[in-house]
């Protein structure tokens, strides 16, 4: 039946007295055009069909996973396997006086199935990813590794195929021929392979998410992480540009991840006021007393003040000279002021560690670091309070009869 319909063009040309050479290639282009209309036309139907059921079903389900394949076009793909078996039905009777060129459409065919099935494949994968992005315990996961990694295998899977396909061969011994090449096709891979085991150790471990704040001094990287694939983490910097850093080198190289800030009680602040050491010097009783008039630390002076001086009077100490005994210091009571200042500061986390403490002497003075957590972790309204805290104590110096240490300049007396 199949080569009377496939003659059926044929035998008409000859009964109008055609040569049968030149009939048969008449024939062979009518059904060939034939099968493209038959199969374009219900490729344009089926096509139509399933896009508008697909539609229709997704309005009324709950889940967004299949408004996410529609928009990945899954439906559209799926829509083109049933024209495609038609297809490849018809090319033996299209093809039937020439059996080279059959043969050969029949691998063409059997090539654009294999692409089609990848390419639903891929539509499945992304619509997969799409949809667990959406879910809060899937958001900072690095899911475009691992569809990256089924995707290479795939392709390096198809690639294969048709290459077998085109060369007769048993797709078996193609395998088994490419083992001699596998050091090859390490070496052109090795970026993958390299970025499939880090985004796999990068999960494990839990070193980086999507969101968080990392700093990768080497490729001068310092914001938030928005993309993670396996070649490459894209990070957006805080002045907008983009970073891009090979996934391998977040566990071969060191970085700085934020997270633990970012989840914490508050935003650590240490930074340090370097004080001339030339100006430290004991108090009197009559520099005591003014530094009275400070309310932070007036009850400790009186306090302190008061233990000092019974210890002084039990021990029989000569306070004509202020080195006996024991004494209060400018930088001393200066420190103390300084912890009484923050544990009043309304912006920091008192349940954190609050530390002022003074630091190894330094060619340029002696520093007092100041060591705290801010309550507010955010960028612009911590380093408001910072800058607060310090205009407020770099003011307070003076009033201590200490100075912070400044490179001398050209317009500098000499303190000698």
């Amino acid at each position: 039946m199949n080569i009377n319909f496939a003659h059926l063009l044929y035998d008409y040309l000859i009964e109008l007295g055609m040569s049968e050479s030149l009939a048969r290639y008449l024939n062979l282009v009518g059904l060939f055009l034939a099968m493209l209309i038959v199969v374009g036309l219900l490729d344009f139907i089926i096509k139509r069909v399933i896009r508008k059921t697909s539609i229709l079903f997704a309005r009324k389900t709950k889940t967004n996973l299949d408004d996410i394949a529609i928009t990945n076009k899954l439906p559209r793909l799926l829509a083109h396997i049933f024209p495609l078996l038609l297809a490849m039905e018809m090319i033996p009777v299209v093809f039937t006086d020439f059996a080279y060129l059959g043969s050969m459409a029949l691998k063409f065919g059997t090539i654009i199935g294999i692409i089609l099935i990848l390419n639903i494949a891929k539509s499945i994968l992304r619509s997969l990813r799409d949809y667990l992005k959406t879910l809060p315990r899937f958001n900072d996961k690095p899911i475009d590794s691992y569809i990256q990694v089924f995707m290479i295998i795939g392709w390096i899977m198809a690639i294969m195929t048709i290459f077998a396909i085109i060369t007769d061969t048993s797709i078996w011994k193609f395998f088994t021929a490419l083992g001699a090449a596998s050091a090859i096709l390490l070496l052109l891979f090795k970026d993958s392979i390299l970025g499939l085991v880090a985004s796999i150790q990068v999960s494990i471990n839990d070193m980086v998410r999507i969101g968080d704040w990392i700093t990768f001094e080497k490729y001068g990287a310092d914001g938030d992480v928005v993309e993670i694939n396996l070649a490459t983490v894209k990070v957006q910097n805080f002045d907008k540009t983009i970073t891009t850093i090979p996934t391998y080198a977040l566990i071969t190289d060191s970085f700085k991840n934020w997270r633990g800030m970012q989840e914490s009680g508050g935003r650590r602040i240490k930074r340090a006021l370097i004080i001339k050491q030339k100006d430290i010097k004991f108090l009197t009783d009559e520099e005591i007393e003014k530094l009275k008039n400070i309310q932070l630390i007036s009850n400790y002076l009186n306090t302190r003040n008061d233990k000092i001086s019974n210890y002084n009077q039990e021990k029989n100490i000569d306070k004509t000279l202020l080195l006996n005994g024991r004494n209060l210091t400018n930088i001393g009571v200066f420190r103390k002021y300084i912890e009484s200042y923050l544990s009043n500061h309304s912006a920091l986390n008192m349940k954190m560690t609050m530390m002022t403490r003074q630091l190894a002497p330094t060619p340029q003075g002696i520093p007092i670091e100041i060591y705290v957590f801010s309550s507010d972790k955010r960028w612009q309204n911590y380093e408001y309070i910072m800058s607060d805290i310090f205009d407020h104590l770099l003011a307070a110096v003076s009033y201590f009869d200490l100075e912070v240490y400044e490179l001398p300049t050209s317009f500098q007396k000499d303190d000698a």
